[in-house]
């Protein structure tokens, strides 16, 4: 994996994980006090799944050549 993707993997990890320690567990998980951090969550795996995706495509494209 290039050193690009690692850091947007890791970016998008800590992402997620400060979202998921902010979010008020107590109230309902699409209650609007949590609806920013269920949003950025969603945008963090997105990004994710991006990074993959990208990856592989790096992979196959290398693999052709």
């Amino acid at each position: 994996m290039k050193t690009i993707y690692k850091v947007f993997l890791a970016l998008f990890i800590i992402f997620i994980a400060a979202n998921l320690y902010v979010f008020d567990w107590s109230i309902s998980f699409f209650a609007e006090e949590n609806s920013t951090f269920v949003l950025s969550m969603a945008a963090g795996l997105l990004g994710i799944f991006v990074v993959f995706v990208l990856h592989t495509w790096s992979k196959l494209s290398t693999a052709k050549g």
